[in-house]
């Protein structure tokens, strides 16, 4: 199984916001692949279905961002799953809005979600897609830029990569993470 996890949070408050572009990706996912999100459990809501032969699992925690790896822990133990079968996908302040960037492992980076997740599965080594949100301009304080919603123009380049996060999720079924990342790293 191929467990896709994307960060944020839960309510009508932060949706299409900076911080929700991993829900977003779910969402995008979500539909393509026409696997509804109906199932609450685990802290998250989530939906299974079959692409391309094997069994996917879409996951958004309902933990807030900070408490995100409690559900994801949960999904790992249910499902008797391996950190290697996860990929998660969520905002980063270091890339410009349009880039992403693929990793198998590495360091929390200041990211609350990451952080968390680290603590629950008790490693740094997992498949993620870090989604570029670029870094607030002046003196907006970094809680109030990435709680905040992306501009229209940016939203546009956003929907062009989500779409490449697509691609890559795609590709992850079917073969190793590694070449994928060498693939989309382009």
């Amino acid at each position: 199984m191929k467990i896709f996890i994307g960060l944020g949070n839960p309510g009508k408050q932060y949706e299409k916001t900076r911080h929700n572009i991993g829900f977003e990706a779910i969402d995008f996912l979500a539909d393509k692949w026409n696997i509804p999100l109906d199932q609450a459990k685990h802290k998250g809501i989530y939906g299974t279905g079959v692409i391309k032969g094997e069994k996917v699992l879409l996951l958004k925690p309902l933990t807030y961002m900070n408490l995100s790896g409690e559900s994801i822990a949960a999904v790992l133990n249910f499902y008797k799953a391996d950190v290697s079968d996860i990929v998660i996908l969520y905002d980063d302040l270091d890339l410009p809005v349009g880039k992403i960037r693929l990793r198998q492992k590495g360091s929390a980076g200041g990211h609350n979600g990451i952080k968390s997740t680290i603590a629950h599965v008790g490693t740094q080594e997992f498949n993620r897609i870090r989604i570029g949100i670029g870094r607030p301009v002046g003196r907006i304080p970094v809680v109030d830029y990435v709680l905040g919603r992306f501009s229209q123009e940016d939203w546009t380049d956003l929907i062009k990569v989500i779409e490449k996060i697509a691609a890559a999720c795609e590709d992850w079924i079917e073969k190793p993470f590694l070449k994928v990342m060498n693939d989309f790293n382009q």
